[in-house]
């Protein structure tokens, strides 16, 4: 029988529950996109292939989900705690290497500016070292995306490089990209180890902590 370790299925923190994607969930992502479209527009890029239907976003909620089933990605919905208000998006996406992931994240426009996208990030800092076993996580960030920019220096990533002209967005003009990186030996002397944390997985069973 073919074992793996343990995958977070389900994050709570102070103030959020951080999941993985469920079906009734296109709708909330659905409106939540639409609200924060002007917000979304510069930087995501999935944001410029236009309105999608609600069959759209529940093919594109499948396909998040079966990512994360199948080991491939991990996207999380953004929860407060009591589950009833959706606040955004992040993640695990491992394209940077192995024992490795990168952290992405968005926040529904209402609730920008409450510390939520630093608190989820933390969370996945905390998840990734302790559960998921990582060695290294990064944050990729264009460098005009200043709200964005500010929260990886803040929680303890280093400035690695920016790349110049590597990512394109559809048709735009190649642009920029700031990557931030923190390696297991900066987590362990960071003060995220001592976030309190429940993390849940696919069966709802608790997983331990290592701090």
């Amino acid at each position: 029988m073919i074992r793996k370790p343990a995958r977070a299925y389900r994050i709570e923190t102070e103030r959020l529950v951080i999941r993985c994607y469920e079906p009734k969930d296109a709708f909330v992502l659905a409106d939540a996109i639409a609200s924060s479209m002007p917000e979304l527009l510069p930087w995501i890029p999935w944001a410029k292939e236009g309105p999608e239907t609600e069959e759209d976003k529940i093919a594109r909620i499948r396909w998040m989900r079966g990512k994360f089933d199948m080991d491939e990605d991990y996207t999380f919905a953004i929860f407060d705690r009591q589950e009833k208000t959706f606040i955004g998006s992040t993640g695990f996406h491992r394209r940077v290497g192995n024992n490795a992931s990168e952290i992405g994240y968005w926040i529904n426009t209402a609730f920008a500016g409450k510390g939520y996208a630093s608190e989820a990030v933390k969370a996945l800092v905390k998840t990734g070292f302790e559960i998921e076993c990582l060695e290294r996580l990064e944050i990729h960030v264009d460098p005009r995306n200043h709200k964005s920019v500010q929260i990886p220096g803040k929680l303890g990533f280093f400035h690695e490089a920016t790349l110049q002209k590597r990512y394109q967005r559809g048709n735009d003009p190649l642009q920029d990209t700031m990557i931030w990186t923190m390696f297991r030996e900066d987590y362990e002397k960071s003060d995220l180890r001592f976030m309190p944390l429940n993390v849940f997985d696919f069966l709802g069973r608790k997983i331990s902590l290592t701090n």
